[in-house]
């Protein structure tokens, strides 16, 4: 296994998704407001991280491979920072195109002793006008004709970037090179990744598009996936759940991944570590059971720490047998 982890290294891995800043405001609680009945922070500093589709990138770039992230940002102070954290990460910004009309997503999450009190959202969820798709679509052209992509990757946080258009037009660039597709859904567009390689929902989305209650057991996840296949005609589906593992079906393949018992710090994060293991597994050409048990470790090990962050090549080998 570890021989195959090393195919990670070559692999090139277009990114289309809705991008973000992740910022912590980090201080201490010593004291109830005399106010309201809530902690007074004292602030201590302030973090900016990448996050949503930009998480993504950081994770296939931590784990050896060459990520290409095509995204949007807002002309403002926050488009600049993300692209400025693009490059103190060592990142391209060729992929991201600004834009006047819209502001740049913002996470702003309160902490204290590593404790998440309060999460402020700063975002539009307009889709993106039809000149930004077609800059877009310009810039994937370009990566799919110039580089050798191993796969694609659609991470959807609802948030506009990823269009009716912009999914069945890339989804047809990545076609026609042959590079197999893979998709971690949200709900708006749910049913328009037709035909793609891995489609990775949590258990929340499912349920909430199941016309059916949804158990976690096999026979109620197969019977889900089974559902899921008839609409899309994917080839794997891999839903995660949570606390309770991994589930994942490719033809009569089915079976529950249970994680393994951790002491959680903070979930933010995990299903952005899960996507990119299980998108260069993909790549690599490993079996589905091994890209499930790989994944569901890395998704894990970002549990265990505090706030957004990657993991490491160093993190997935030291859980591989």
């Amino acid at each position: 296994m570890k021989n195959l982890i090393s195919l990670f290294k070559n692999k090139k891995v277009l990114i289309v998704g809705d991008v973000m800043v992740d910022r912590y405001l980090l201080g201490s609680v010593n004291r109830m407001s005399p106010e309201a009945p809530v902690p007074v922070v004292d602030f201590g500093s302030e973090e900016n991280r990448l996050g949503g589709a930009a998480n993504v990138a950081l994770n296939v770039a931590a784990l050896g491979a060459q990520p290409f992230l095509l995204s949007v940002v807002g002309k403002d102070r926050d488009g600049k920072l993300f692209q400025q954290l693009l490059r103190n990460n060592q990142l391209t910004k060729k992929g991201i195109i600004s834009v006047a009309s819209r502001p740049t997503t913002v996470k702003t999450r309160v902490m204290a002793a590593s404790q998440h009190l309060l999460r402020i959202d700063r975002e539009t969820k307009k889709e993106i006008t039809r000149s930004v798709e077609d800059r877009l679509l310009k810039k994937a052209r370009k990566v799919l004709t110039e580089h050798t992509i191993s796969v694609v990757l659609f991470q959807d946080y609802n948030k506009g970037v990823l269009t009716k258009r912009i999914i069945r037009k890339i989804s047809k660039m990545a076609a026609d090179v042959n590079a197999p597709t893979v998709v971690d859904p949200k709900f708006d567009h749910f049913f328009e990744y037709k035909k793609v390689k891995l489609f990775k929902p949590n258990l929340k989305e499912v349920r909430q598009i199941v016309p059916f209650p949804v158990a976690i057991n096999l026979k109620s996840l197969t019977e889900a996936a089974a559902f899921l296949e008839k609409k899309l005609k994917h080839s794997i589906t891999m839903i995660t759940l949570s606390e309770h593992g991994i589930f994942i079906k490719e033809d009569h393949l089915t079976e529950i991944i249970p994680t393994a018992p951790r002491i959680i710090a903070d979930v933010c994060g995990a299903g952005d570590a899960v996507i990119s293991v299980a998108a260069l597994g993909i790549a690599a050409g490993l079996p589905i059971s091994q890209i499930a048990r790989i994944s569901n470790d890395a998704g894990g090990k970002v549990c265990e720490k505090v706030g957004v962050v990657p993991i490491t090549i160093q993190d997935l080998m030291a859980g591989i047998s």
